[in-house]
C-alpha cells in the first residue's frame, strides 16, 4: 500500500490504476516538434510525460507546452534549481529533481516551497550509476542497501522541509540489483513508486529487461507507475509498458493476437496470416483476445478459449467464437472471417476480456 499522489490529472499510488510514462526525445526548445511527440505518445497511452529541462530555452518551451499538452507534463531537472522553479512556473505536474543535488539548504527549500505552493510531486530518482560517493565508499559498489540509503537521503531532506508528495525511483541496468532496491523501498515505505530498468539498451534487449523487472515486481504488487527506457521511438516504450501491464491483467487489452510457436506440424501459412492481421487489427481499441492455430493438435482447446479462435487443418479451420463452433473456413479465408468477427465483437460489461 502506498499513499496516494496526484500528477495533475493523474493519482499515482493508492488504489490508482498503474500508469505509463515516457520521455520526449526532442528539444524542448523545439515546441511543436516535442508537442507531435508528446500528442503520438499519449495515442499510443502514455499518461505522463517527461520532457528535459537543461537550459533558458527548454524551460520557456515548457511553458508554452504544458497548456497545449493532453497529458500531465513532467520537468526533468539535473543540479540546477533556477531550471526547477522555471519548469513549477511553467505549470507542470511533477518535477524530477533530488533535493541533495541542487546546491545550498536556501536552495532546496525555495523549490520545495515552490513545488508545496503548487501542489507538485516530486519524484527521487537514485539511479546505481551515479550514487552519491560516500555510499558508494560506505557500500564498496551499488547495492539494494546503497540505492535505498540514497532515495532516503533525498526523502528526509524532503521530510525537513514538510513535504510529503514525494515518488520514488531506485533504477538499475542490473535487472536483479533493481529488483531488490524495489523490495526494499516497498518494505519499509509507503511511498509510491515509478518502476523501471534504466538504460536498458535496444528494443529486443530492452524488452526483455524491461519485462522481467518491471513484471517481476508489479505481479508482487510493487509500483504505482512505470517507464520502460528503450533506444528507440519512444512510442515504443508506452507499447511495451501497456503489454507489460496487460500481461498482468494490469490494464484493459486492446486486440490480443495469440498464436501457435509453430512446427512441423503446421499445415497452414500462419506466418502470412498473423502478418496480415497485426497490419489490418492496427489500432483497434477493443478488448478481444484472438487465437490462431496452426494444426489439429492443440489448436481446437486453445483455439476455443479465445474470444475469436481458429484452429486449422490442412487447408481448412474451424471458427470458434469462445467455445462455440462456429463454423469451417477455408485457409483464404481466415483474415477476412476474423476480422469480420471483431467488427461484431462486444466486450463484456466488465469491459475485460
Amino acid at each position: 500500500r502506498t499513499r496516494s499522489i496526484m500528477v495533475g490529472s493523474v493519482p499515482v499510488g493508492g488504489d490508482a490504476p498503474v500508469s505509463v510514462q515516457s520521455m520526449t526525445t526532442t528539444k524542448t526548445a523545439n515546441v511543436e516538434g516535442t508537442l507531435q511527440q508528446i500528442y503520438a505518445l499519449s495515442a499510443a497511452g502514455a499518461d505522463i510525460v517527461r520532457c528535459t529541462c537543461n537550459e533558458q530555452e527548454a524551460a520557456e518551451g515548457l511553458a508554452q507546452i504544458v497548456p497545449r499538452s493532453p497529458v500531465p507534463i513532467v520537468a526533468d531537472i539535473h543540479f540546477n534549481h533556477i531550471f526547477a522553479l522555471k519548469s513549477i512556473e511553467a505549470g507542470v505536474a511533477k518535477v524530477r529533481i533530488n533535493p541533495g543535488n541542487i546546491g545550498s539548504r536556501d536552495r532546496i527549500k525555495e523549490v520545495l516551497t515552490a513545488a508545496k505552493g503548487r501542489g507538485i510531486p516530486i519524484r527521487i530518482g537514485v539511479n546505481s550509476g551515479s550514487l552519491e560517493e560516500d555510499i558508494l565508499e560506505k557500500h564498496g559498489y551499488p547495492t539494494p542497501e546503497a540505492l535505498f540509503e540514497s532515495a532516503m537521503r533525498h526523502v528526509g531532506i524532503c521530510d525537513e522541509h514538510d513535504f510529503k508528495d514525494v515518488i520514488i525511483s531506485v533504477k538499475s541496468t542490473d535487472v536483479k540489483l533493481m529488483i531488490e532496491a524495489y523490495r526494499l523501498v516497498a518494505e519499509r515505505t509507503d511511498i509510491p513508486l515509478h518502476l523501471g530498468v534504466t538504460e536498458a539498451g535496444t528494443t529486443k534487449i530492452g524488452t526483455i529487461k524491461s519485462a522481467v523487472g518491471i513484471g517481476t515486481l508489479l505481479a508482487e504488487g510493487i509500483g504505482d507507475t512505470i517507464r520502460v527506457s528503450l533506444t528507440d521511438d519512444p512510442v515504443k516504450e508506452v507499447e511495451v509498458g501497456k503489454e507489460i501491464l496487460r500481461s498482468l491483467s494490469l490494464a484493459t487489452r486492446n486486440v490480443e493476437l495469440i498464436a501457435c510457436p509453430t512446427c512441423g506440424r503446421l499445415e497452414v501459412d500462419l506466418f502470412k496470416i498473423m502478418a496480415e492481421l497485426e497490419a489490418k487489427l492496427e489500432g483497434v481499441k477493443k478488448p478481444v483476445k484472438i487465437a490462431v492455430l496452426g494444426c489439429v493438435v492443440n489448436g481446437p482447446g486453445e483455439a476455443s478459449e479465445a474470444d475469436i479462435g481458429i484452429a486449422a487443418g490442412k487447408g481448412v479451420a474451424i471458427l470458434y467464437r469462445k467455445v462455440e463452433v462456429v463454423k469451417r473456413v477455408r485457409e483464404d479465408e481466415i483474415v477476412p472471417t476474423i476480422l469480420e468477427e471483431v467488427e461484431k465483437f462486444v466486450p463484456p460489461p466488465s469491459g475485460g476480456a
